[in-house]
């Protein structure tokens, strides 16, 4: 496969995940966690699907579009290993939806990453919060949920909080 269909591939899976995930959590309160900004696609995505809901954004730089950003301090900046326990003690367990969207191209790296994630991800969410990620994670208190939208294996892997 070549490397755009691949990439093609994982939008679609991302759009396919985050749209059922958006209207899974629609009366659940709490925040949406975008970890991995970028350039500011998907968190575009969640603001329109999810309007009037606070949706903090981290990622290491501001790389993202100046009109696919949060404003103020819904923008986080710094490495994840520091800014995502520091959220976590200001707010504590209150995301009802985490979209991790932090892979690269090199594998080892992800596999590095994703380790201490997997770790994070469950202090920032209510029990019961959705988590998408593009990277495999591994946690007790994280239950892989089967995708309720058809989606190539290893695309994107869902979890609950519990």
């Amino acid at each position: 496969m070549s490397r755009l269909d691949s990439f093609i591939r994982r939008l679609s899976a991302q759009r396919s995940v985050l749209d059922w995930a958006t209207q899974a959590i629609r009366d659940v309160p709490g925040p949406v966690l975008e970890i991995g900004l970028g350039n500011g696609r998907t968190f575009d995505h969640l603001r329109e699907k999810l309007p009037g809901r606070d949706i903090y954004a981290f990622d290491r730089a501001d790389n993202a579009h100046p009109q696919s950003k949060p404003a103020g301090d819904l923008l986080v900046l710094g490495e994840f290993a520091v800014t995502l326990p520091a959220f976590a003690a200001r707010h504590g367990a209150v995301a009802a939806l985490i979209h991790c969207d932090t892979g690269s191209g090199d594998a080892a790296a992800n596999a590095r990453q994703a380790a201490w994630l997997s770790d994070l991800v469950p202090t920032l969410g209510r029990t019961g919060a959705i988590v998408l990620s593009d990277q495999r994670l591994a946690h007790p208190r994280l239950s892989v949920m089967t995708p309720p939208v058809e989606i190539p294996p290893e695309r994107y892997f869902l979890y609950t909080i519990f």
